[in-house]
């Protein structure tokens, strides 16, 4: 973080400050955390409640691990300075606003924000690699998306810094607004409108609603970049001020062209506004990545990067990230592991891909797509149905939630494969290494909450040190 005193601080986040002994004009410049474990000396600890435990009792332990400064709802024992708030969370968003505001009035940062239903960590990671070729910068860890992940990534900036390249996820109406609060990005980014998360919106249309606030209160100087494939994303340009530019496939103004995919990845062209086209050996695995390399194309060059190193860093990224369609090559079975999110868009993109890409017999092995509300019977029906119209080789359906893909998959008729039911992760285990055979391709695809990421590590690990 920049480096503030402790009075500023305080200002910054409404608070009042027991010094503890120290000088209120001592400086702080730290890194900001709401996990003691990730405490390094100087730092400041926002002890933040949460949903089964309490920051405060955590605390002590930052402490001792050298933090110069806490953030509290409560003054605690503790011999160093407190700052008091009535809620630590709306105070970490608070620091991250003023710390924003102090470093862009500077005139050298430059900011970048994505939602969407589907996409947005890879396409942060695409943007970052491609920034990263230009100046200093700084982007979300992981997902890091929400009230606390996003202020959490914003307060990592300091007076050098030439990028920030934030995440804005929503799980209600306003939180991406809120967000936008605190970093007012130059150019903002709406990937897709799917039904990822519509049970907490009502639908989808207040899933479009919700996404729409990364462009609603864009400057005229501001640029939207806008999914032209997307018509629920397309229509936002009716309700920005900023100057709009649209990617898509085969329409808009950043576009791709004789697009290959197999299973080291995609090649297309990449038509840029006024640039000569230019070849991309994209190596993430998955077709439908290429939307998501185009909406970082559109955001760079709109922020000014040449064609050649936006070339240069989509080449860079070899995976989306940690189980976003990992490829694990074993001995002679390969596993995709994409079970960090999952939505009925991203499901039937990874399944897809899985039929498109292998060079033998195809295994899924799926879990539960959380969040959908009075959609989720519908949503995995369909996804079993799509898996026996894919001819998918063998379908292993994981947990209770899911169940409604196997029932579904037996129903759709007659196929090649066939599906098998599992309760739980340790029976899935077994069942998978079991049926297993040499040149099969594995995905195993589900939402976070349905832990199948951690199968996939296991099957990942198990194809390669074992000959099928």
């Amino acid at each position: 973080m920049i480096a503030l005193t402790l009075t500023e601080i305080a200002e910054a986040v409404s608070g009042r400050l027991e010094a503890r002994g120290a000088s209120p004009e001592a400086v702080v410049d730290g890194p900001v955390e709401t996990d003691s474990r990730e405490i390094e000396p100087g730092g400041i600890f926002v002890a933040k409640p949460g949903e089964t435990t309490d920051g405060h009792l955590f605390a002590p332990t930052a402490v001792e691990r050298g933090a110069a400064l806490l953030i509290v709802e409560r003054v605690l024992d503790l011999d160093v300075p407190q700052i008091v708030v009535p809620d630590a969370v709306e105070a970490l968003g608070a620091l991250a606003t003023s710390v924003v505001a102090r470093v862009k009035a500077l005139g050298r940062l430059r900011i970048v924000a994505v939602t969407g239903s589907n996409g947005k960590t890879t396409t942060k990671n695409l943007m970052a690699a491609i920034l990263a070729r230009r100046g200093e910068t700084v982007a979300a860890r992981e997902s890091f998306n929400n009230e606390v992940g996003g202020p959490h990534t914003m307060l990592r900036i300091t007076e050098s810094t030439d990028f920030l390249v934030a995440e804005m996820g929503a799980s209600a109406k306003g939180a991406i607004a809120r967000l936008i609060r605190m970093a007012h990005p130059d150019v903002g980014i709406v990937l897709a409108v799917g039904l990822a998360h519509a049970g907490g919106f009502g639908g989808i249309e207040g899933t479009a609603l919700a996404k729409s606030e990364m462009v609603r209160d864009l400057l005229p100087e501001d640029v939207a970049v806008l999914n032209a494939d997307d018509f629920r994303v397309a229509a936002m340009a009716e309700v920005t001020r900023a100057k709009v530019l649209r990617f898509g496939r085969t329409d808009g103004d950043v576009r791709a062209s004789d697009i290959t995919a197999d299973a080291t990845g995609t090649r297309f062209t990449l038509h840029l506004p006024g640039q000569e086209p230019l070849p991309v050996r994209f190596a993430v695995l998955g077709e439908h990545h290429v939307m998501n390399a185009l909406a970082a194309a559109s955001a760079t060059h709109a922020l000014g990067v040449p064609a050649d190193d936006i070339v240069a860093g989509l080449e860079s990224v070899v995976r989306a990230e940690r189980w976003r369609m990992e490829l694990l090559p074993g001995e002679n079975v390969t596993v995709i592991n994409d079970a960090y999110n999952a939505s009925p868009d991203s499901m039937a993109a990874a399944l897809k891909t899985l039929a498109q890409i292998a060079p033998g017999r195809t295994v899924a092995v799926l879990g539960e797509m959380s969040e959908l509300g009075d959609l989720a019977a519908e949503e995995h029906d369909r996804v079993g149905r799509l898996a026996v119209r894919l001819n998918i080789g063998q379908l292993v359906v994981v947990g209770a939630g899911a169940k409604g893909v196997h029932l579904a998959a037996g129903l759709e008729g007659s196929w090649d494969g066939e599906s098998v039911y599992v309760e739980d992760l340790e029976e899935a285990e077994g069942v998978v290494a079991g049926l297993l055979r040499g040149g099969d391709t594995v995905l195993v695809k589900s939402s976070n909450s349905a832990r199948l990421r951690f199968l996939g590590d296991r099957l990942g690990e198990l194809v390669k040190c074992r000959r099928f």
